[in-house]
């Protein structure tokens, strides 16, 4: 049976139905609210011919564990994860510049979730992860990432490195995020097409991956840190491609 996630609130609802309609399993709606919200959703989810259930308040807290339901709630199946064939097809079908993020092996939910959520408000177009040893998508993840896996692409490709080496050869600048990088972030070139490739909690970058960047790039911190949470690095580098980009 294929995992489920549930999905509670007005704006969580809304983009849901916007996204990814077909997802949705289950609806229950507070029988007291009447709002102008709340009655568009309901008109929504009719249009789409899923059955509403009715509920008080006390049972729509307890199915959302005491969370701000707003007085909705759904079930839904989680995001579909992409191939490495719908990736060559999106990078290459893509008039403008490319912006991906790759995670090497990043195996921990809460950092995946936030990595989407952060990748999704700097404007990346996808998200790239490894078959194996990392982090699939879980409810755990789509509630970190706070909707944005129901519109970011994640594609989870066989071999890492040899979609490192296609991008590069459809043109895709390939930054690596390294603590022993001489270059910081500030310093690089971002802009144009690029991807940035960022390693695993506490591992960093496999040898194999630093191999296919074209540069290696570090944040500066000071001498008492000695590295920072993946999610928030990813986020640090996001917002400096983005920046220069702006700037071009």
């Amino acid at each position: 049976m294929a995992e489920t996630q549930t999905v509670y609130g007005i704006h969580a609802a809304q983009s849901l139905l916007k996204s990814n309609p077909g997802r949705i399993l289950n609806v229950w709606l507070d029988r007291q609210r009447n709002d102008q919200k709340l009655q568009q959703i309901k008109q929504s989810i009719d249009e789409l011919g899923i059955r509403i259930e009715y509920a008080d308040k006390k049972t729509l807290e307890k199915l959302s564990a005491g969370g701000n339901h707003q007085g909705v709630l759904m079930s839904v199946r989680l995001p579909q994860e992409l191939t490495e064939q719908a990736l060559k097809k999106a990078v290459t079908e893509h008039a403008g510049n490319a912006f991906y993020l790759v995670l090497d092996q990043v195996t921990d939910p809460h950092n995946l979730g936030a990595c989407l959520r952060t990748a999704l408000a700097a404007g990346v177009q996808g998200i790239i992860v490894p078959k194996d040893n990392a982090c699939r998508l879980n409810a755990t993840v789509c509630k970190v990432a706070s909707g944005a896996a129901d519109v970011l692409p994640v594609y989870r490709v066989t071999n890492l490195v040899r979609v490192l080496k296609w991008l590069k050869s459809a043109g895709v600048w390939l930054s690596g995020a390294a603590g022993e990088a001489e270059m910081t972030v500030f310093d690089a070139e971002l802009t144009g097409s690029v991807a940035i490739v960022m390693g695993a909690e506490g591992k960093g970058l496999r040898q194999l991956t630093q191999q296919q960047c074209d540069q290696l790039i570090k944040i500066p911190m000071a001498d008492s840190v000695e590295s920072l949470n993946v999610s928030v690095a990813t986020g640090v580098i996001l917002y400096e491609v983005l920046r220069q980009n702006r700037s071009v």
